[in-house]
């Protein structure tokens, strides 16, 4: 699967790799065979798993232990690291190019059926495209003096995120 595919799949069905909010880590460790490093942060509320390209966010939860609370794409990271995507796409199938125009992943969401209603709001210096029905938002980098080059430029995917909060059952 190639990366603009991955990204319409996630933001159309708020799921990466069959994993939604509330997944537990156990769940991440089945679906995601990537080296990762772990953070806890300094209460014991927070587990940050960033797996380079990918971000999760955890919150303990009585009986499952951490449960998935947010998780972002970062792309951003691709333009300055020439081993992430051959890394990613070794362990995962997914093949990521260095740079994500919007322009590609709106080429590609309007060949996708149920794709979700985005609204746009200027973040300085990005525009955010939310997806309240999948609870996903993309950050597009909005600087025209911004050139890609070790960093994405005009008109790139900076990220992605899943920002719902969990909510127990």
């Amino acid at each position: 699967m190639i990366g603009v595919e991955f990204l319409t799949s996630f933001l159309t069905t708020g799921e990466l790799h069959g994993l939604r909010i509330g997944a537990t880590l156990d769940e991440v460790d089945r679906a995601l065979r990537h080296p990762f490093v772990d953070v806890i942060g300094e209460e014991g509320e927070t587990l940050r798993r960033d797996y380079g390209l990918v971000e999760f966010t955890f919150n303990p939860e009585q009986g499952p232990g951490w449960v998935m609370a947010t998780v972002t794409v970062q792309l951003h990271r691709l333009a300055s690291d020439d081993d992430l995507a051959r890394a990613w796409a070794r362990s995962t199938g997914v093949e990521f190019s260095r740079y994500t125009s919007w322009e590609e992943l709106q080429d590609e969401l309007s060949r996708t059926q149920g794709v979700p209603e985005l609204k746009v709001t200027d973040q300085g210096g990005f525009l955010q495209y939310r997806a309240a029905s999948s609870h996903v938002s993309v950050l597009v980098v909005d600087g025209e003096d911004e050139e890609r080059g070790d960093r994405v430029g005009d008109g790139d995917v900076w990220s992605l995120d899943l920002w719902a909060p969990y909510r127990a059952g």
